[in-house]
């Protein structure tokens, strides 16, 4: 069985899709599969189907949407595979599991990636990290469960998904400055100012990207804006880190190019006190 979640929901089991077109089936599929191996409690299940307003025949519905998982997984393991359905899909007191490895899972191998990276990144090893994370990020295929409808739990497993894919995409970003890609960066990192309009670990690595490509003047644009924003909308300040940044910007500092920039650090990092 291969089962994706980052991005649509897939899961195919001899090149054969077991994901169902319902609504509710597809959520506990999905809710199952970011677990293998672990028993999900029914209650669990439960809250996510249907959140605190559970109908009085909630079980009994459960129960047939896991016939309904397991009626797809027997046609796709067809009649001459060992073992029976479920064992796959197996009820343990309690709940119910998914009996697979987690390498079956491609957010298992997005995180292994992610963590080999984040590991490469401290070490200073800037080209085993940079490919490292564009290796995890590739495994995306758009948002988390973009064609799942997500109840209370799957949602907080969304949220903290497209996080971490955030975090390491600054990662990434971070070990390609180090390396002195900050031309190529310019295009994605413009994107993702738009998209994070309050975000100061971009906005910074937007302004080295800048500093370095020969734009100072763009660079402190991109505080300007950055501070505008901040004061109009939540009535603070930029970080004193960044703030920190833009004053060395202002005097040429060395510390900002990349031969003379610390390692082991990240972009937003290069000021803290």
């Amino acid at each position: 069985m291969k089962i994706k979640v980052l991005g649509t929901l897939n899961a195919e089991v001899n090149g054969m899709s077991i994901v169902p077109t319902a609504g509710k089936p597809r959520q506990i599929l999905a809710l199952l599969a970011l677990y293998p191996g672990r028993v999900v409690p029914v209650p669990t299940l439960m809250e996510e189907i249907w959140g605190s307003d559970l109908p009085q025949s909630s079980l009994t519905t459960l129960q047939t949407y896991i016939l309904q998982l397991r009626r797809l997984l027997g046609t796709a393991m067809g009649p001459d595979v060992p073992g029976s359905v479920k064992d796959v899909l197996a009820t343990r007191y309690g709940g119910y599991l998914l009996q697979i490895p987690s390498e079956a899972v491609d957010v298992y191998a997005y995180e292994r990636l992610v963590a080999e990276g984040r590991q490469a990144f401290e070490d200073g090893e800037d080209d085993f990290a940079a490919a490292r994370l564009r290796e995890a990020l590739d495994l995306w295929e758009g948002p988390a469960l973009v064609d799942v409808r997500v109840g209370p739990i799957l949602e907080i497993e969304v949220m903290r998904l497209e996080e971490s894919r955030l975090v390491a995409r600054e990662r990434r970003i971070d070990a390609d400055l180090r390396l002195g890609r900050h031309a190529e960066l310019l295009a994605e990192l413009t994107d993702l100012v738009a998209r994070h309009p309050q975000h100061e670990g971009l906005h910074s690595q937007a302004m080295v990207a800048l500093y370095r490509s020969g734009r100072q003047a763009s660079a402190l644009d991109v505080y300007r804006r950055l501070r505008q924003r901040l004061i109009e909308e939540l009535g603070v300040e930029p970080s004193p880190q960044l703030q920190r940044m833009h004053q060395a910007m202002l005097a040429v500092d060395p510390r900002l190019d990349v031969v003379a920039g610390p390692r082991r650090t990240s972009t937003f990092d290069l000021y803290a006190a």
